[in-house]
């Protein structure tokens, strides 16, 4: 290695680096890269399934079920009475496939008159009932 020596004379100071370690350091890490690099690029083949671009599912009407607090029964923003909505959801529930039942009150409907409409769908057939709630109402 050349190392200054202690020795006073400037011609003997030799302030260079040897690099002769470094390149065989990196070339030692050459050869270990170009060894590892097939190994890891080996990978399995395998034959995936291919997709489809078709939906599986048709998704169900909604029909939206609203009442307000006088009682009265709106199917789709159109008022009904209490036998027009029995009819509709007989009808409703034979549609294949069987549409889901949003169910919108206001607050201060009576509970009684939601409970007459859950019934009424359940009896006619209808197996799924959502409701439907506005977070952000504020209470009065």
């Amino acid at each position: 290695m050349a190392m200054g020596s202690l020795s006073d004379s400037d011609d003997d100071f030799n302030p260079e680096i040897n690099t002769t370690p470094l390149v065989d350091v990196m070339l030692v890490l050459l050869i270990i890269f170009i060894m590892t690099i097939p190994v890891m690029n080996h990978a399995v083949k395998i034959d995936l399934p291919r997709a489809t671009n078709q939906p599986d599912q048709v998704k169900p009407e909604s029909i939206n079920l609203s009442l307000d607090a006088a009682g009265k029964v709106y199917w789709n923003d159109e008022i009904v009475d209490r036998d027009g909505l029995q009819v509709k959801i007989a009808a409703a529930a034979k549609k294949e496939p069987q549409p889901e039942l949003h169910l919108r009150a206001e607050r201060t409907t009576e509970y009684e008159k939601i409970a007459q409409v859950m019934a009424a769908a359940q009896s006619g057939g209808l197996g799924k009932i959502g409701f439907v709630t506005d977070p952000d109402a504020k209470a009065k």
